[in-house]
């Protein structure tokens, strides 16, 4: 029987700080150990004791359920007494988590992405690695009506060339006979960014 899927934690911002060392340690000699904190526990504490959050309201915050934010928040309190108990430091990094971020098309190939490492600024396109980017802001204004009207067609962003959607082959795998960009589909999120 194979286990459960491990479910990404939400983190809606790295901390501003790595970590925390001891100041005074009354240890002679050899290193400090370290603690080391993930970044699921550090969003928990923050929300919970930062926010003053409920463990309910923390939970929908990071896309988990209440009594995994409980097992998290737990984890976190215990570490940071260890450490504060026997003069270790403290290190925040690691877990399996995401970041809720902006998200980015980009001109070239009308990829979508999202910056996992907000401590990064993102250059270029993961795919293409073209530099003319967007950022990605969702407009309501597209209906169900005018995506499935325009859903049998390939468009060019560059040009504006357009041909028939040929069933079982990517938009994004046909390539435009006028400029060469990769085409996509018509009426969809990425066309309107162009």
């Amino acid at each position: 029987m194979s286990p459960r899927p491990f479910r990404l934690r939400k983190i809606s911002n790295p901390p501003v700080i790595s970590g925390f060392k001891p100041y005074g340690n009354k240890k002679i000699g050899g290193k400090t150990e370290s603690v080391f904190l993930h970044l699921e526990e550090y969003e928990a504490l923050r929300l919970c004791d930062y926010e003053m959050l409920n463990h309910h309201q923390a939970s929908i915050l990071m896309a988990v359920s209440r009594p995994t934010l409980t097992r998290i928040y737990s984890k976190a309190r215990q570490k940071i007494a260890e450490a504060l108990v026997q003069g270790k430091q403290i290190i925040i990094e690691g877990g399996k988590i995401y970041f809720d971020s902006e998200w980015y098309s980009c001109k070239n190939c009308g990829c979508f992405f999202n910056n996992p490492d907000k401590q990064e600024e993102i250059k270029e396109c993961p795919l293409c690695r073209n530099s003319n980017i967007l950022n990605y802001e969702p407009d309501n204004e597209e209906t169900e009506e005018n995506t499935t009207r325009y859903s049998d067609i390939c468009i060019c962003p560059s040009c504006g060339y357009e041909t028939p959607h040929r069933c079982g082959c990517p938009c994004k795998d046909e390539i435009c006979p006028e400029c060469g960009t990769n085409m996509v589909r018509k009426g969809r999120p990425h066309k309107r960014n162009f």
